[in-house]
């Protein structure tokens, strides 16, 4: 059996060692998902939210536990992890209100009456990244529980601990056996039977566009229901009336929180060519004050990249030539530390403001007006998120329904939240999770004629 070596990516200490699940364990596992499915869409609505209440109390008497587990498995800040936490619980709380408030409709039509109903898909596979891995695993399993659906969930090989801790804890919370079934192992054997299995009714996938395109090819063979939230390089728009000295003040955190392991990052700063020179001079002082370090401290803001190869996937976007404006700090010796970096990019097709780095590196370009940076902004294959910085709201209005993309905020970097629907435009994605509709996704949607004749 293969195996992952799990590395603390703060200090490159040996965490554990954790087995990869086999095909045929998979075919087992999706074999118990169907019976417990079967028991699960059959409960009365009321006792399955009860059951998802139950589990979320659970979660948040596990709080601490699962946040160190973070820290150490990913290399989190602490105060993020106990957050990412909360969220974990505050998502399951949300949908917990869901399986009773999925109703069908009644149509009117001739000769008898017509009626729908939504029916659970059956098993979910939920595929999750490396990095946030409770926050993206809950997004899937949460709403797919409340719909009636069993979940089989595979963490990334890299940061599979939080994942496995919560499958353990929905078993604690009274959760059925095999309706919640975490199973870490390599994605071309876990991931691709999900995909592959005829048992399996949708796949939630997120991570690279490039592996997204595979899942949903695979997917296309049997027809197969996918949700898609897939890579970005989202731009941070600051035009020349807005609240220049917040938006500079701000700006790191839209882009080095989680060390810029982050698809939904402003990777890309456009800042309109008459404040530009004062917003580097405003953004400076706000890059060196990120605090970068030991993750366990509640201090830290940013703590390390996830592991040596993607350090070096990085720093390849930063050789010595770089055109660096300046850089913050980071810690020496062990660990993948990066410090957070501004680029200021010759060209508006450097592969710097193209690719996905994926790290703690931002660049920032000048515009000339208003269709310059929608220009600029839209010029991607990406289209996840992104900020507008303007004091104007007719401006906010129009240039967010001009940027082609699924996530936007007006003065502010927020941009996920689990009461509004979430994803992509372009190849950021396919589909929407998240939200009150978000449920209704794992269901199908059933029309029944009854006549009255």
């Amino acid at each position: 059996m293969s195996t992952t070596t799990l590395i603390n990516p703060a200090d490159e200490t040996e965490l554990q060692v954790i087995e990869h699940t086999t095909i045929e364990g998979v075919d087992d596992a999706v074999a118990r998902a169907v019976a417990a499915q079967r028991v699960w869409g059959a409960l009365a609505p009321s006792a399955r939210a009860g059951a998802l209440r139950d589990f979320a109390s659970v979660v948040g008497g596990a709080i601490e536990e699962l946040a160190s587990l973070e820290v150490a498995n990913s290399g989190h800040p602490l105060t993020q992890a106990r957050w990412e936490a909360g969220h974990v619980r505050d998502v399951l709380t949300y949908y917990s209100a869901a399986p009773e408030r999925m109703l069908g409709q009644q149509i009117p039509v001739a000769g008898g009456l017509d009626v729908t109903f939504l029916e659970p898909l059956g098993v979910v596979g939920v595929i999750v990244p490396w990095n946030f891995p409770m926050t993206i695993a809950s997004w899937g399993f949460a709403p797919a529980l409340a719909a009636g659906n069993a979940v089989v969930l595979k963490p990334a090989e890299w940061t599979p601990l939080t994942a496995i801790r919560l499958g353990e804890l929905a078993l604690e919370a009274g959760l059925p056996e095999g309706l919640f079934q975490v199973l870490p192992g390599r994605g071309s054997v876990v991931g691709e039977r999900f995909v592959t299995h005829e048992s399996v009714r949708k796949i939630v996938f997120t991570g690279s566009t490039s592996v997204g395109k595979q899942v949903m090819a695979g997917c296309a063979a049997q027809v197969k229901a996918v949700t898609l939230e897939l890579g970005g390089k989202s731009a941070n728009v600051v035009f020349a009336d807005a609240d220049v000295e917040k938006a500079a003040a701000t700006a790191p955190y839209a882009v080095f929180e989680n060390a810029g392991q982050d698809c939904c990052a402003r990777s890309r700063i456009l800042v309109e060519r008459g404040v530009y020179d004062r917003f580097l001079e405003l953004l400076e002082p706000a890059v060196k004050g990120v605090v970068v370090g030991d993750p366990t401290l509640d201090s830290t803001e940013m703590g390390p990249l996830v592991s040596r190869a993607h350090f070096d996937s990085v720093s390849s976007y930063v050789p010595d030539d770089s055109q660096v404006a300046f850089r913050g700090s980071a810690p020496a010796g062990p660990g993948f530390w990066f410090a957070p970096t501004v680029l200021l990019p010759a060209s508006r097709t450097d592969r710097t403001v193209v690719d996905e780095i994926f790290g703690p590196v931002v660049t920032v370009q000048p515009f000339d007006d208003e269709a310059d940076a929608i220009a600029l902004a839209n010029d991607s294959i990406y289209g996840l998120s992104g900020s507008i910085w303007t004091r104007d709201v007719g401006r906010a209005i129009r240039v967010s329904r001009a940027i082609e993309s699924g996530n936007l905020s007006v003065n502010s970097h927020s941009s996920v939240r689990y009461s509004t629907p979430f994803g992509g435009f372009k190849q950021s994605g396919l589909g929407r999770e998240l939200g009150p509709d978000a449920a209704a996704a794992f269901t199908e949607t059933k029309n029944v004629f009854i006549s009255t004749d």
